[in-house]
């Protein structure tokens, strides 16, 4: 920071009875009021260098002490005191911090030329061009103070010479900057980095105004030197210097907040975010889709801000969806009428606004970017099943908000169901006292030819699912190993083959073969399933039992067996959790609806139904018993 010294005497002013005086032994003939503060100088010093002290003196005659009012001076009663020390010829220490009210006092005052030769306002306009001018923080500095002064600064073209002075320096190529700057980083330390990072000036200029920043950027943009992703960069460096951290509020609002009274702060940041949402560079990945994200959940918080600022911004980020992370969309609910932590239906609005987008191609460009869409559909699957498996561990989250979201997403959003059924399973787990409706209305989502193994393996024994998901689960398996005899022996679930160990005793050697996999951890759960372990002995165990017979009926005996195992299975674990009260109308009509009797299977659907009346009718009477 540079500074100029003038004048050369002690500084001899003194404040008595709300009074600044001058020591001197001459009696004062001036006294000058400047709001609550009445200065007693004396005219021999001001007057020859003040045009307009001299006027107002010959105006009101030749008094021997003269009152004057200078209410609405430039800069108040320290822009004045300067002014009149320099006139008294005293020290005086002038810097970018005080240099702008100076400047305007001096201009108040007609501290000119025509007035006296080398007078303040001379002296001043000096400093500015040698030395503010010429600085980098000087410049933002003094660019700083003109707030206080706005008009007399545009007037005097205070803020045209430093915003061109700041633009000129930021389109310095970096290996030429050799002025001080402020970069604070992480990970980054100027003794190690020899080289000056492109984005070097963005914190500087974080410091000004709103509307001082806005004319900065626009200026710079309008070069077309820098690239959009320096621009962005400022931005994103501006928003994290003014606008508020909304990660860690947690609605509803503290009422009693000073933040929340204090409607002027508030006002302040909306438009902060309507001018930097109006400066984002048109091109896409100008700035990352997590910096617009919190953009629009600061918007949703601050309330007041423009409508058209927060279609922009939904807009834009669902332009940028693929690239989120779960960690982006992870943002509280500031609206006290949902007790849910996380703001679901802002990530829902997200991804309804991204499928809008992409479906409004045109034919010719969806089917030159088929590929692309496919890819990137794939991704946002992604994401939302991955955000899916974090709210679901929300206490307070709805069913139907977990549902409705996870239905948003198109079939060919999901490669497989996997990542959706442990976002099922958490969701169960941790709402364990969710009613049959809302599991089935959450468990719908769910295409079980579309779990892997390893999934259907846990599936099978999973107590929380409903009945009706396990036998679906239990008979798409049968349907597929009813297809191929290589199927059967390269996809049969381990779990499902540790169920029927004991008939697999009676009929074959395959006991050799009994599961012996690790269970799968899924979503958080405490079952693990090791991927493959038990594919592989379920081959080997089959394998010997073929080798043994050579026979190929008494593979399809084994499979008629196991099948009728299966469901003998399903049937005692429904009866054990009291699910199997239905009558057999009803139980018939699931199966049908299921369409778990194909053309290929060989069980019979009324003796299904009686088996399950019968069961149930057993369970019952242990019921009672107990």
């Amino acid at each position: 920071m540079k500074f100029m010294k003038i004048g050369t005497k002690p500084d001899t002013f003194y404040t008595e009875r709300a009074a600044r005086s001058v020591v001197s032994d001459v009696p004062s003939d001036l006294l000058i009021q400047i709001n609550s503060i009445s200065y007693v100088l004396h005219k021999f010093p001001l007057l020859p260098k003040c045009g307009l002290l001299q006027r107002l003196c010959c105006d009101s005659g030749d008094l021997e002490k003269m009152n004057i009012e200078l209410h609405d001076i430039p800069g108040g009663e320290e822009a004045f005191e300067l002014c009149a020390k320099f006139c008294y010829g005293i020290k005086i220490k002038l810097s970018a911090y005080n240099f702008l009210p100076a400047y305007c006092a001096a201009k108040f005052l007609e501290m000119t030329e025509s007035v006296d030769k080398g007078n303040f306002v001379l002296k001043l306009e000096a400093f500015l061009n040698s030395c503010i001018l010429e600085g980098w923080k000087d410049s933002i500095v003094t660019l700083q103070t003109t707030v206080k002064l706005p008009d007399w600064s545009e007037n005097l073209g205070i803020i045209r010479k430093c915003i061109d002075s700041i633009v000129e320096k930021i389109l310095t190529p970096p290996p030429q900057v050799t002025w001080s700057y402020t970069y604070t980083r992480p990970g980054y330390n100027k003794k190690h980095h020899h080289s000056v990072p492109k984005d070097w000036w963005t914190e500087d200029i974080s410091d000004l105004d709103i509307d001082l920043f806005r004319c900065i950027v626009t200026a710079v943009r309008s070069t077309y030197m820098l690239p959009p992703q320096l621009i962005g960069e400022a931005l994103h460096v501006y928003a994290c210097r003014w606008l508020p951290d909304t990660t860690n509020i947690r609605p509803p609002l503290d009422q009693n907040s000073d933040y929340n009274h204090d409607e002027t702060l508030m006002e302040k940041n909306r438009r902060i975010v309507d001018t930097i949402a109006s400066m984002i560079p048109g091109d896409k990945g100008s700035v990352s889709v997590g910096f617009l994200l919190r953009l629009l959940v600061i918007a949703n918080y601050l309330g007041g801000v423009s409508p058209v600022t927060k279609t922009e911004l939904l807009r834009r980020s669902s332009l940028q969806l693929e690239e989120a992370t779960v960690n982006d969309l992870l943002f509280p609910s500031h609206s006290p009428n949902d007790p849910e932590f996380y703001d679901i239906d802002l990530v829902l609005a997200l991804l309804q606004s991204f499928l809008v987008i992409w479906r409004r191609q045109s034919p010719a460009a969806a089917a030159e970017n088929s590929h692309h869409f496919f890819r990137t559909i794939r991704k946002v699957g992604k994401i939302i099943d991955s955000y899916l498996q974090v709210v679901a561990r929300d206490a307070n989250m709805p069913v139907s908000k977990v549902a409705t979201l996870a239905e948003a997403l198109p079939d060919m959003a999901r490669e497989d169901h996997d990542d959706i059924y442990k976002a099922i399973n958490i969701y169960l787990k941790e709402h364990s006292d969710l009613s049959k409706a809302d599991k089935k209305r959450l468990c719908r989502i769910l295409d079980c030819q579309k779990l892997s193994p390893e999934v259907r393996a846990h599936a099978v024994k999973n107590e929380r699912l409903p009945l009706r998901i396990v036998v679906q689960v239990l008979f798409f398996e049968q349907e597929r190993g009813s297809n191929s005899k290589a199927a059967v022996t390269s996809h049969r679930l381990p779990g499902q083959l540790e169920q029927l160990s004991s008939s697999r005793k009676q009929t074959s050697t395959t006991s050799r073969g009994e599961d012996h996999a690790a269970k799968l951890r899924l979503g958080g759960d405490d079952e693990k399933l090791s991927r493959g372990e038990g594919t592989r002995r379920t081959n080997n165990a089959v394998s010997e039992t073929t080798n043994a017979t050579g026979k190929r009926d008494i593979y399809e005996q084994r499979k008629r067996s196991e099948a009728k195992s299966a469901v003998e299975f399903t049937e005692r674990r429904a009866v054990n959790r009291g699910e199997i009260q239905v009558e057999e109308v009803n139980m018939g009509r699931e199966i049908r609806e299921l369409g778990i009797l194909s053309a290929g299977s060989k069980l019979d659907a009324s003796k299904m139904i009686q088996k399950g009346s019968r069961s149930s009718d057993h369970g019952r009477d242990k019921a009672k018993d107990r």
